[in-house]
């Protein structure tokens, strides 16, 4: 049995939630592939077409996957087998919450590798590293990824920084974190993009991400839209459900919701606008992926006055979002085994990090050593990445559209979601119908069946 709701921690007030789910759900992503996407695939015509299906399709999603977490008072297995229970629906669906749980951990095993390199660069920034070409910038990337022990070290540092706030609790750790860290992104982030307007090519900045080109909308880019408002929300990974199991009977789902997609949202604007002008203004060419910040940001902060200051700044900046974002990633299965198998949450969330730890080792042999063993023609870093982006979160987010749109039953969603009756009803159609829609035209997308 699931540990009792009286048991359960909960957050200090409403704000205190909205902040850590935006900490879940504005990562990497949000800093490099939103703004890039935007400027590169239609302007302000993908932006929009992004704000209508982030509100069309990721909201609804969000706000049933936090309503499922608070109802079923649980982690992501137990809440879904106790709504599920509940409802009378089968109890296979329990295998929902497995799919976010062990794609959550999964994605930690890469994306703390990443983070890594963040950690890294740093570290470079802080002594005064500088690249004057962009081939120089280039070959130092390159000499990272071709250096094992090196991407080992930051990995595991990386690691010890998740666990250690994830060991020290909801509140004590998780909570108090987030409350530190997010205020500290958003303030970073709006110097730094104060500062792309002095000392950047705003202007160019400007144009390039919201500049009218419906011409560029494809399908296919209409549809890399939809893909990345449903992961930009940290959809389908147990994370938000986790979160929501602690969230008191009192909030507005709606409203918490509301403010993390639009949180989420505005990172990703601001955060294009400031690295943009920045690279406009030193004639450099914007890059997709970690090469916009890892080769083409470090090449504008040595050509700028004052670009070391700054490139310390960025760096914090991407650290606490690959930050938040991670602690997110190793809750569910840290409280699947406080709640499932009595374990204390320390040996829980340090167990959990030591086995994620040891894939994300592989990981960083797969760069380097390992880089001839592939499957599918993927090594261990491509595979990791198809096999959750692409397969495991669309999967669970399509379940936990299907599972409250349709097998719960309307009277126990809306007595949780207390919403005005047209308000629910608008949400409660769009989830059965248009989101299910849409995730499957992703998945097939992704997969190459479409676009």
């Amino acid at each position: 049995m699931s540990q009792p709701a009286s048991f359960r921690s909960t957050w200090t007030n409403r704000w205190a939630f909205i902040l850590v789910t935006i900490g879940s759900a504005v990562g990497l992503g949000n800093i490099w592939k939103f703004p890039y996407m935007a400027g590169s695939q239609g302007g302000s015509a993908f932006v929009l077409v992004y704000l209508v299906c982030v509100l069309l399709i990721g909201l609804p999603l969000l706000m049933a996957e936090i309503m499922i977490g608070r109802r079923g008072r649980g982690n992501p297995v137990s809440a879904m087998l106790n709504v599920a229970g509940e409802t009378r629906s089968s109890s296979w669906w329990g295998l929902v919450g497995w799919v976010g749980v062990v794609g959550a951990l999964l994605i930690l095993s890469f994306y703390s590798v990443v983070a890594g390199w963040i950690l890294d660069y740093l570290f470079k920034a802080l002594t005064g590293f500088r690249v004057e070409t962009a081939a120089a910038a280039g070959a130092s990337f390159e000499a990272l990824l071709g250096n094992p022990g090196q991407m080992m070290v930051w990995h595991s540092l990386f690691m010890i920084l998740t666990v250690g706030v994830v060991a020290r609790g909801v509140i004590a750790g998780i909570e108090k974190a987030n409350r530190v860290m997010m205020p500290a992104l958003f303030l970073i982030l709006v110097l730094l993009t104060l500062w792309g307007g002095v000392a950047g090519d705003m202007g160019a900045a400007w144009h390039f991400m919201f500049d009218f080109k419906p011409g560029d909308l494809t399908p296919g880019v209409i549809l890399a839209a939809v893909g990345h408002a449903f992961f930009s929300l940290s959809l389908g990974m147990g994370a938000i459900m986790a979160y929501g199991s602690y969230l008191d009977q009192d909030s507005s789902i709606g409203a918490t919701s509301l403010w993390v997609a639009l949180a989420g949202t505005l990172v990703g604007l601001l955060a294009g606008l400031a690295i943009f002008s920045l690279t406009f203004a030193q004639g450099l060419e914007p890059a997709s992926g970690p090469g916009l910040i890892l080769q083409t940001l470090p090449l504008a902060f040595s050509a700028m006055p004052g670009g070391q200051v700054f490139a310390i700044f960025f760096f914090i900046l991407v650290l606490f979002a690959a930050w938040t974002s991670a602690i997110s990633l190793v809750e569910p299965f840290v409280a699947w085994l406080t709640e499932r198998l009595g374990i204390r949450r320390g040996p829980a969330a340090w167990g959990t990090g030591l086995a994620v730890w040891f894939l994300g080792l592989g990981v960083c042999l797969s760069f380097n050593n390992w880089s001839a063993y592939t499957l599918f023609g993927l090594n261990l870093f491509e595979l990791l990445d198809f096999l959750t982006s692409r397969i495991l979160m669309p999967l669970s987010g399509l379940a936990i559209a299907l599972f409250v749109g349709w097998a719960m039953g309307r009277a126990p969603v809306q007595e949780e979601m207390r919403l005005p009756d047209g308000a629910f009803s608008a949400w409660y159609r769009v989830l059965r119908y248009l989101a299910p829609l849409g995730i499957v035209l992703v998945f097939l997308h992704v997969l190459g069946g479409i676009g």
